[in-house]
């Protein structure tokens, strides 16, 4: 009986671990995304990270029927990264990005994870 039992724990240990890992840590994409960059703040209560905007080029109309620029919110894990990015603000910049399912606390708050500069214009 003791055997099952732990077996059981370890079972639903691998099982929330995976899901764990799905959900945070997985891939789910990765790309290149350019535009001018609006802003990159580092921002946060009890973890400090760097998040970002870039207003992409083009116009998208709204469901109101107002027009809008497309926007790309990010945040960045690197502090090298945050602090280049900071004196680029109002330039053209190629990104490129990891995204997750999801976000967690200490990476930042956006699901999409800027990881190495492509160029700056």
């Amino acid at each position: 009986m003791k055997k099952i039992i732990i077996c059981a724990i370890l079972v639903v240990l691998l099982v929330v671990a995976g899901i764990m890992y799905f959900n945070y840590y997985w891939s789910f994409g990765e790309g290149v995304k350019s535009g001018t960059l609006n802003f990159v703040v580092q921002k946060g209560y009890i973890f400090k990270t760097y998040e970002g905007r870039i207003i992409q080029a083009g116009l998208k109309g709204s469901a109101g029927g107002g027009i809008q620029m497309p926007e790309f919110d990010f945040s960045i894990e690197d502090k090298r990264i945050g602090d280049s990015l900071m004196r680029c603000t109002g330039r053209e910049v190629e990104l490129h990005y990891i995204e997750y399912k999801n976000s967690l606390p200490w990476r930042g708050m956006q699901k999409y994870i800027v990881d190495s500069i492509m160029s700056v214009r």
